[in-house]
């Protein structure tokens, strides 16, 4: 099921209902996905709130910074300036450079004798080159900050210290970048960002760092672990797999579906607190009280989708929520979909006889992380 199957009374009985989350005390849980998008979308409520000492929470170290933390009007001042940086156009331009890391990933380390980890092998190298070139970051600097980032999304791997840490030491590496854009910019989406928060002033450098230390994180982490995710799945999934194979050219709605039916989150959703009083699936928000809107659970919802607990890859109408909704829809989708399709195309093009090389149940799973993603998935072919 991958998704708890409570949600799916809950949408039919209790659309909002009470919980207590790990840290802060009680919350609204909305699973229906017309009452999700209604939150995510509505301005009565704030994500900066959900950050604040004492709010419900799920971990203990609260997230403090970033762009999904911030409200309009700061929010869309900031995302304007992102949007001009991060345009359709400049990820189209990037796909062949795509294709080109992940055959060369086929060819050198994720080419060797198998069993093989595709988490290290090749779903982790081909998201961390392909985000640090886009941005503009050198890919050969990652033995510096990658390890930041296991700490960065941690939620019990690592004291609440060494997660500041983790941050801090980034951001350090970061702002170095920013300070090097400033005397000689490229033509990265770094170098765009650095010229456009010049032109406007609207950011100074220490911000124009967190931004572009934030979009290296969310594409790094996220997509690699949605790519051996939809492996492990594929793999565990015979008939789907030697359809995908046998259809190549269906890998775009195949992702869609993955990107619906699979999980990302190991958590219930990101919380937001209302700031005035506002009703969601007839139930009566009161100002201050926290919601926690659940995406995989409208993911699931029947009112949507078709039999929602199958997968389906030739689903034609999927208007997921994979990638959020309203203003913190992801800023990356179209380069997450983009390494997402020509990855595992590429991969099970050339890996026909891709298997696991472990019994399903052996896999071990991460924990302490935000992330539902395998540690390891050893693989043959």
């Amino acid at each position: 099921m991958l998704v708890e199957p409570e949600y799916a009374r809950l949408r039919r009985e209790e659309p909002i209902t009470r919980v207590t989350l790990p840290y802060g005390g009680q919350a609204w849980l909305v699973t229906r996905y017309d009452d999700v998008r209604f939150v995510l979308s509505d301005s009565r409520f704030s994500r900066a709130a959900s950050v604040r000492p004492g709010a419900p929470r799920f971990f203990e170290q609260p997230v403090a910074e970033g762009l999904g933390y911030i409200d309009p009007p700061r929010h869309t001042t900031v995302r304007r300036l992102l949007n001009r940086a991060f345009t359709a156009r400049r990820v189209q331009a990037f796909r062949p450079r795509v294709q080109e890391i992940a055959d060369a990933l086929l060819d050198g380390p994720a080419g060797g004798s198998p069993p093989i980890d595709l988490a290290t092998a090749y779903a982790q190298p081909l998201a961390g080159q392909v985000v640090c070139e886009f941005v503009g970051v050198p890919y050969e600097d990652s033995e510096q900050f990658a390890p930041f980032f296991d700490a960065v999304v941690s939620t019990t791997a690592f004291t609440p210290d060494e997660i500041q840490a983790a941050v801090s030491g980034a951001q350090r590496y970061f702002a170095d970048l920013v300070t090097a854009e400033r005397r000689n910019p490229s033509d990265t989406f770094l170098g765009e960002l650095v010229r456009q928060s010049a032109n406007e002033g609207t950011l100074d450098d220490a911000e124009v760092a967190n931004l572009g230390f934030g979009v290296v994180i969310a594409g790094y982490e996220t997509t690699a672990s949605q790519l051996c995710n939809f492996t492990f799945l594929l793999l565990t999934r015979p008939e789907r797999l030697t359809w995908l194979q046998e259809n190549p050219d269906g890998i775009s709605g195949a992702v869609e579906e993955l990107l619906r039916y699979v999980p990302m989150l190991s958590y219930g959703g990101n919380p937001v607190v209302a700031t005035e009083d506002v009703t969601v699936a007839g139930q009566l928000v009161r100002a201050g009280e926290t919601v926690v809107p659940s995406n995989n659970a409208a993911n699931r919802d029947e009112r949507v989708f078709t039999e929602p607990d199958e997968i389906d890859l030739t689903r034609r109408s999927n208007p997921h929520l994979a990638f959020h909704h309203g203003p913190h829809f992801c800023l990356g989708s179209q380069l997450a979909r983009a390494e997402l399709q020509i990855g595992l195309r590429t991969l099970l093009t050339r890996r026909p006889s891709l298997a696991l090389d472990v019994p399903p149940e052996k896999i071990r799973w991460k924990r302490g992380s935000v992330l539902r993603a395998p540690a390891a998935l050893p693989v043959r072919w």
